[in-house]
């Protein structure tokens, strides 16, 4: 075959060789909602490869195959590893919680600790592993932290 009948950049094979999503080392801790959200996701995951494969044959859409299949291993590994935390409120920050921290400059803001999967900064949430958390976890009301540089005190646990 001629290379005048070849593309150099064939978007849908390379679409096909999607790299796998980067997993965590670290534990998967989950809350409540966490698990929840996993399992939606993989349940949506599921009903996509379901979708691509019903769609014909792969060769007419690899993308949505490669992205289906990519998506289902990844939920799927993360609910295989999904360690459901359930903790109750001692006065201290603790995963799962919510902790609202006090700047030096007098600003305040409320944080929630969750797993990596469900955080979402922009909403108030922080992942267990993000320095933020590290900084926080196990002190409690009036005690001093650094974050960022900046000294904190914490004003509020829940």
């Amino acid at each position: 075959m001629s290379v005048a009948f070849t593309r150099e950049e064939d978007l849908e094979a390379t679409a096909a060789d999607l790299p796998d999503r980067p997993i965590s080392p670290h534990p998967n801790l989950v809350t409540p909602p966490g698990l929840a959200a996993i399992e939606a996701a993989l349940a949506s995951a599921r009903a996509a490869y379901s979708a691509a494969q019903a769609h014909g044959s792969i060769e007419a859409d690899r993308t949505a195959m490669a992205r289906a299949t990519r998506d289902l291993r990844y939920w799927s590994a993360r609910r295989a590893t999904a360690q459901l935390v359930e903790t109750e409120a001692d006065g201290r920050v603790r995963f799962g919680g919510s902790v609202t921290i006090e700047r030096e400059d007098g600003r305040a803001r409320t944080w929630r600790i969750t797993g990596e999967d469900e955080a979402d900064p922009a909403a108030g949430s922080v992942s267990h592993v993000s320095p933020l958390a590290v900084a926080l976890i196990g002190k409690t009301v009036g005690d001093q932290a650094v974050v960022a540089g900046q000294t904190v005190e914490i004003v509020a646990v829940d």
